[in-house]
């Protein structure tokens, strides 16, 4: 089986996306979850590099960290509002699906 994404989730995000994207067998940590509530982007960046795992966020300061740095295993981003949370899950899991980790690494898919 070739390698899969793993995604982490901002603090931001419903924790209804993780639950969903758990039952269609997609491996996803939420911020609550590894004890980073109310940490920094900065170390919520230094997570997902240590775990290698691509962050769904709404936060824009993320946008800023990508600008300036493609050292991080992958962004998604969708603005907050624009999507429902089931198009979020339909986002998500289509990435999972086409793209492989490697391809993801220094990368930012707007959802």
């Amino acid at each position: 089986m070739s390698e899969k994404i793993k995604f982490h989730l901002d603090e931001n995000a419903d924790p209804a996306i993780a639950a969903e994207l758990r039952r269609y067998g997609i491996d996803v940590t939420t911020t609550q979850e590894v004890g980073l509530l109310h940490k920094s982007d900065e170390e919520q960046l230094k997570f997902i590099c240590e775990s290698q795992r691509v962050i769904f966020t709404q936060d824009t300061d993320f946008l800023r960290i990508a600008s300036y740095s493609q050292n991080h295993p992958g962004i998604t981003y969708c603005q907050k509002g624009t999507r429902s949370i089931g198009e979020i899950i339909s986002g998500l899991s289509l990435i999972y699906e086409v793209f492989s980790p490697a391809e993801m690494i220094g990368q930012v898919e707007f959802l």
